[in-house]
């Protein structure tokens, strides 16, 4: 019920500007065993070097989250959106019919993120954007959602896929609980500090690949700050 996928497991590339981690097979990475888990296709662990980052390049028919960890990252793209997302907080980018879009540290030092992609409920629809601050106290001991393609999360940055992004910060000790639904598939990241799943160890920046039809115990080793996604 749980795929432990350990930091030093995961694809690799360092080009220089940029040390990316891969717990899904992207670009020149491939593992068979590692295509996606459920709808969700990326998980990139990205270390950005100071003014450097991704020059303007297309996509579509994808649901691109971004998660500053530390410093920042500044979003332009061909609608005509601009913002500086720092961290902590979330950008969020439904590619639709199509979009072109770069990336940057603008920063003087290095901006490390999480960058996920989430396959849309249907393909198509106009491009959007958004970004939204998400103070960590908030999520004191308790998931908050940050991205949503439910109605129901109504403070959260939406998204078009029937997924949620979720983010939650955990003193030493602490517990939460998160049930994966029936035929749901939830993926978790400990971006800092140490974590148990159901007994499981999980270092920072380990992915755990939790299956659906199960309620999960994850209690902090150490003050730990989580992000997860929970999709079909």
């Amino acid at each position: 019920m749980i795929d432990k996928r350990p930091f030093e497991t995961l694809g690799h590339a360092d080009h220089g500007w940029l040390n990316a981690r891969h717990h899904f097979s992207f670009a020149n990475y491939y593992d068979p065993g590692r295509m996606g888990w459920g709808s969700i296709r990326v998980w990139n662990d990205d270390e950005i070097a100071a003014n450097s980052g991704f020059p303007p390049h297309p996509h579509r028919d994808m649901e691109i989250i971004t998660y500053v960890r530390t410093g920042a990252i500044t979003h332009q793209d061909s609608m005509g959106n601009k913002g500086r997302t720092g961290a902590g907080d979330v950008q969020v980018m439904s590619a639709g019919t199509g979009v072109r879009h770069a990336e940057y540290n603008l920063e003087a030092e290095t901006t490390t993120l999480f960058q996920i992609w989430i396959e849309p409920k249907r393909a198509g629809g106009a491009p959007s954007w958004g970004a939204k601050p998400f103070p960590k106290n908030d999520r004191s001991g308790r998931f908050v959602t940050l991205a949503s393609g439910f109605a129901e999360d109504g403070d959260a940055l939406p998204i078009r896929a029937d997924a949620r992004v979720m983010g939650a910060t955990l003193k030493a000790g602490e517990r939460v609980e998160h049930v994966v639904g029936e035929g749901r598939h939830a993926y978790l990241v400990p971006a800092t500090g140490a974590i148990e799943i159901d007994g499981v160890s999980f270092k920072a920046r380990d992915g755990a690949a939790l299956s659906g039809g199960k309620t999960y115990l994850i209690r902090a080793v150490e003050d730990a700050e989580l992000v997860m996604v929970d999709a079909d």
